[in-house]
């Protein structure tokens, strides 16, 4: 039987998080310690832990099927990869920063300045559609020190909080791209690997689409009906049952959490009660 191999950071935020979404998707994966390769229990996936940024080779090698990684190391090193599905995870942006002190106005001022980085194909593309000329430095690791000790005049590299960069007094001035973690698959896949990437893209999606929902059950008034439903974006329509009350209804729907507090406040106004949100675990459409 054919078995869909993984890759997966071996450390770091990135590996838990691509650990927990493959738990969630109902797989389980048990880990030994210092394990470079491990057997889903209950699926047809093998697990390898390599270094982030040797994935885009070994997938373009066919050394493994897919991968879990970051946009930003995708674009960098792997653009020529497909992404498969984007996992709303690891949030970050690659970004421009400047020492706190230097008199920052437009992309302009960085023209013939020395910049440092480990995203020099990422940053290189960025000047070019700026009409930028720089000099770029590549340093792997600690690359916000290189203004202070003189290598360069700014630097790109990877933003979560901004906190790093405080520390070493530098400012974002700006941002390249934003970046999250993303499935990439190699371009060597067969049919039979297809099927399963297939059917676990599928399950990805059913835990995304939970993550991102909740689902909201509410009494109202029957003469306020028409008026909630107008309110509600439910899947397709809502679902409406009668109360002992005669005169009022259960309605019950799922809202997107990005829409979600500003629906509720509708609804209570239209005349909603008794409101109730739960998490969803897993949604199929």
């Amino acid at each position: 039987m054919e078995t869909l191999r993984i890759a997966i950071q071996k450390s770091g935020r990135l590996h838990n998080n691509s650990l927990k979404i493959l738990n969630d998707c109902g797989i389980s994966i048990n880990n030994g310690t210092d394990q470079l390769k491990v057997k889903a229990l209950n699926y047809p996936l093998e697990v390898l832990y390599l270094r982030n940024s040797d994935i885009p080779q070994y997938l373009r090698d066919g050394v493994v099927d897919i991968a879990i990684v970051g946009e930003n190391l995708c674009l960098e090193k792997g653009n020529d990869l497909p992404i498969v599905q984007k996992l709303g995870f690891s949030k970050c942006r690659v970004s421009i920063a400047v020492p706190k002190s230097m008199n920052y106005q437009s992309i302009q001022d960085l023209d013939n300045k020395e910049l440092a980085t480990s995203y020099p194909h990422t940053l290189k593309r960025f000047l070019d559609e700026k009409n930028i000329s720089a000099e770029i430095h590549l340093i792997n690791g600690s690359v916000e020190i290189a203004p202070n000790i003189g290598l360069s005049d700014a630097i790109c590299d990877i933003v979560s909080s901004g906190s790093t960069l405080f520390k070493n007094n530098l400012k974002e001035v700006e941002t390249i791209l934003k970046s999250e973690a993303v499935l990439v698959s190699s371009p060597k896949l067969n049919n039979k690997k297809e099927e399963l990437l297939k059917k676990l893209t599928f399950r990805i999606q059913a835990v995304l689409r939970a993550e991102n929902s909740k689902y909201v059950l509410l009494n109202a008034p029957n003469h306020k009906l028409d008026e909630i439903i107008q309110i509600l974006p439910g899947m397709k329509s809502p679902t409406i049952m009668p109360l002992a009350d005669k005169n009022w209804s259960s309605v019950h729907t799922v809202i997107h959490q990005d829409q979600f507090w500003d629906i509720i406040d509708e609804l209570k106004e239209a005349g909603a009660e008794s409101i109730l949100i739960n998490s969803i675990d897993k949604m199929i459409l």
